[in-house]
């Protein structure tokens, strides 16, 4: 059976578990990181030397990086979330890439800032200054849902993308990270209800 390594609040496991959700597929979660330690025992460096979570263990096979674990259960399993099309699975890889290089380091400071950092250390104008970056990159992936109509990312079919950056938006939308003057995206919003109301991600 499928091992996961690491703790159900991070969001780059979160991603992990949806995907086996959404692909059915038996696996078995171990504690690891933060509070749980784990990671940075000399096992645990031998699987995966950035001493991070999420690491699988897929038979003799181990692999850590949360997206390219994606990407690797989708082509196992083959399943339709990484499109075969070339040009389709391009703009998953796309997207999830972005997460990466753009998205993610806006939103890390705004997490750390008020989610991390007690209330009486916080510096308020380095979190607002977090939102709008953060805003900035929502905004951008608004358009192009309202460019080609939603329902997903991509348009009418979801792909692992859309379990990605669904991840993320938790946090965008939930009340932990909510700041004044956070921009209005219709488009993001109807995206999000959309992939919110899967099960995987309730």
């Amino acid at each position: 059976m499928l091992k996961l390594w690491g703790r159900v609040n991070s969001v780059n496991v979160k991603k992990v578990l949806w995907m086996l959700e959404e692909l059915g597929v038996a696996y078995e979660r171990a504690d690891a990181g933060m509070e749980h330690g784990v990671v940075n025992t000399p096992a645990y460096r031998a699987m995966n030397p950035n001493g991070r979570v999420p690491t699988i263990e897929d038979g003799s096979f181990t692999l850590y990086e949360s997206n390219s674990i994606l990407r690797y259960l989708a082509m196992k399993h083959a399943s339709v979330l990484y499109p075969a099309e070339p040009a389709a699975r391009a703009s998953a890889d796309r997207w999830m890439d972005w997460q990466l290089s753009t998205l993610g380091p806006a939103e890390r400071n705004l997490f750390w800032g008020l989610v991390r950092t007690p209330p009486e250390k916080r510096d308020m104008a380095a979190v607002m200054a977090a939102a709008k970056a953060a805003g900035e990159c929502w905004a951008m992936l608004d358009a192009h849902i309202a460019k080609h109509g939603g329902p997903f990312i991509d348009g009418a079919a979801m792909t692992i993308a859309d379990i990605v950056l669904g991840c993320y938006a938790r946090r965008w939308f939930g009340e932990e990270v909510r700041v004044e003057g956070m921009p209005v995206l219709p488009a993001l919003s109807a995206w999000y209800a959309a992939v919110g109301a899967r099960p995987p991600c309730r």
